[in-house]
């Protein structure tokens, strides 16, 4: 990965790209006026560009940058703000005060939800396999711009963990989280939405395992959610209970830790 700075900068941000370059344990080079798409070329490598709007992943791969935005968390919270219902909070059981755990966090747009609806009084951690992307999301989440207060504190109470989801579960204790999230990424995701078709070249795409079922019903006290393709095998083969919705692509499924013992 290289880290340069954007196409017009100042000192301020040069530092900044130089600060990011070394929690990354990546090269910082000069822009020097160079176009990202030529930097590419030149180093043979993934950019990272660090401007004062927003830091941008480029994949030598892929022609969309990957960057952090709120997603449709912004319209899900002014919903929800109107008393209008969340199928995936739904799905969660999630109230005032509750702790999330989110295996799959991505662009963070389900965690933001949920941390808007747990409030000060709980509290979301939001685990990302990839390691530039949960630095990313999490610098986003802390940084933006928010014209809504409520917006902002939700997003800076979120826990980004750079892990993956099956060791990081490992280290929890038993009963330590309220709701376990899993929300995979797979070939219909990247088909239907368009929103996080840059993700496409970052996301680890690692499948769930008995293993990390197991795992996460031995941290959660209540229920183990999953979001996935209406069509996907992964509810039955896990056992979850599959919410039926008829106009949906995606839906939820859970287990409850109670009936699973």
């Amino acid at each position: 990965m290289i880290v340069t700075t954007a196409g017009r900068t100042n000192e301020e941000w040069t530092n900044i790209a130089k600060v990011v370059a070394k929690d990354l344990q990546c090269s910082f080079q000069k822009r020097n006026k160079q176009s990202v798409k030529a930097m590419i070329e030149r180093f043979q490598d993934d950019v990272l560009v660090i401007g004062k709007q927003r830091f941008e992943l480029y994949n030598r791969d892929h022609t969309e940058p990957f960057f952090f935005h709120p997603n449709m968390a912004v319209v899900r919270i002014k919903r929800l703000m109107q008393g209008e219902v969340d199928p995936m909070l739904d799905a969660m059981g999630l109230s005032s005060g509750m702790s999330l755990l989110d295996c799959t966090m991505g662009l963070g747009s389900d965690s933001i939800v949920a941390s808007y609806i747990v409030g000060n009084a709980g509290h979301v951690s939001a685990v990302e396999a990839n390691p530039f992307m949960a630095y990313l999301v999490n610098w986003g989440l802390k940084t933006w711009d928010s014209e809504g207060i409520q917006l902002a504190d939700s997003m800076k109470r979120i826990r980004v963990v750079d892990a993956n989801h099956y060791d990081f579960l490992k280290e929890q204790e038993d009963n330590s989280f309220d709701v376990v999230y899993f929300d995979p990424m797979f070939n219909e995701t990247i088909q239907e939405s368009k929103g996080i078709r840059p993700l496409t070249g970052w996301a680890e795409f690692i499948d769930l395992t008995p293993e990390s079922i197991h795992e996460a019903l031995r941290v959660a006290k209540v229920r183990v959610v999953l979001k996935d393709h209406y069509q996907s095998p992964r509810f039955k083969r896990h056992g979850f209970q599959q919410i039926i919705r008829k106009t949906a692509l995606f839906h939820y499924g859970f287990i409850n830790v109670k009936e699973s013992h």
